[in-house]
C-alpha cells in the first residue's frame, strides 16, 4: 500500500488531485485510516488512475470520464480514442508537443498492463558520490513542469563547470525533493553530474558541490525519452508493492548514455527503498 504522496508521485499527479477524486467517489483509496484520516493506495489502482488522466486530455469533463470508466471501456476502444486525440495534438501549436508526450506515456502504460516485466528490477547500495549541481523549482512533479526546468539548468552546468576547471568524472544525476513548506506540490530539481571536487560553493555560479549519502536502492534501466518514463516508474512502483518495499523518497535518475537523439538515452532509476 501507499501513502497518497507515494501514490500520486507515481502516478505524476498531486495530492490535492487525489483528494477531489476521492471527494467524488472516482477514485477512492483502497483504505482510509479511520483514526487518522489518512488515504492508502494499492498499485493496482495505477489503472484507473492512468485512464482518468487519458481521459481527461481527450477533454473529457470528470462526471463523464466516471461514466466512461463504470461502463468498462476496453482497452482497444481507449486506445483509438487516444490516437485519434494524438493526430489532432500533433496538427496543434508546438506548445502542445509536451501534453502530446503525456498522452503517449499514460497509452504506453495501459497497454502494458498485465504483462509488465519485473525482473529488471534490481536492489542494490548506492555509494556515496560528489556531484556538481544546479538547483531549480518546478510547479509539479508532471513531466511537463520538470522538463522546462531541468533542460535549461543542464545547459548551464556544463559551460559552468569547464569555464571553473572542473571536469565530470562520472554520470550525470538528476534527483527531487519536495520544495519548502508554503510551495504546495512544488519540486525542487537538481540538476547534477558526477565530480571530483571539494565540496561547497563553486564561485560565484551557482554551481554547488554537495556529497550525496549512500543508501539502499530498487534499481531499474528505462531506455528512450525520460518524456515516457512513466511505465518504467510504474513498473517499479508495482515490483516494490508485490515484494514487501516501501519507497523513502524520490526517485534518482543516473543518466548512463545520453546521444542527441533521446530515442537513444539510457537511464538507471535508483529509487531509496526499505522493507515495508
Amino acid at each position: 500500500m501507499f501513502t497518497i504522496g507515494d501514490f500520486a508521485r507515481y502516478g505524476r499527479v498531486s495530492a490535492r488531485m487525489l483528494r477531489h477524486y476521492d471527494a467524488i467517489g472516482l477514485l477512492p483509496p483502497d483504505r482510509t485510516d479511520p483514526a487518522t484520516g489518512y488515504r492508502f493506495y494499492g498499485a493496482a489502482q495505477l489503472a484507473r488512475l492512468n485512464r482518468i488522466i487519458a481521459l481527461k486530455d481527450l477533454g473529457f469533463t470528470l462526471q463523464q470520464v466516471q461514466a466512461v470508466l463504470d461502463e468498462q471501456v476496453g482497452p482497444e476502444e481507449l486506445r483509438g480514442m487516444l490516437r485519434l486525440r494524438q493526430v489532432e495534438l500533433e496538427a496543434a501549436m508546438a506548445a502542445a508537443a509536451t501534453r502530446l508526450a503525456q498522452v503517449e506515456a499514460r497509452l504506453r502504460s495501459i497497454e502494458s498492463e498485465g504483462h509488465m516485466p519485473t525482473d529488471e528490477v534490481v536492489i542494490k547500495s548506492v555509494p556515496a558520490v560528489l556531484v556538481a549541481e544546479l538547483t531549480g523549482t518546478a510547479a509539479s512533479y508532471q513531466p511537463q513542469d520538470i522538463t522546462p526546468v531541468i533542460g535549461p539548468l543542464y545547459d548551464r552546468l556544463f559551460p559552468l563547470l569547464e569555464a571553473a576547471g572542473i571536469r565530470p568524472t562520472g554520470p550525470g544525476i538528476a534527483r527531487y525533493e519536495d520544495a519548502p513548506a508554503g510551495e504546495e506540490g512544488a519540486i525542487t530539481v537538481h540538476a547534477g553530474v558526477t565530480v571530483s571536487a571539494p565540496t561547497g560553493p563553486v564561485g560565484d555560479t551557482g554551481v554547488t558541490v554537495v556529497e550525496l549519502p549512500a543508501f539502499e536502492a530498487a534499481t531499474i534501466v528505462h531506455r528512450g525519452s525520460m518524456d515516457g518514463v512513466l511505465t518504467t516508474e510504474q513498473t517499479l512502483a508495482r515490483w516494490l508493492d508485490t515484494n514487501g518495499y516501501r519507497s523513502l523518497g524520490y526517485t534518482r535518475e543516473i543518466n548512463l548514455e545520453c546521444p542527441e537523439d533521446k530515442d537513444k538515452w539510457v537511464t538507471e532509476l535508483q529509487e531509496p527503498v526499505a522493507r515495508a
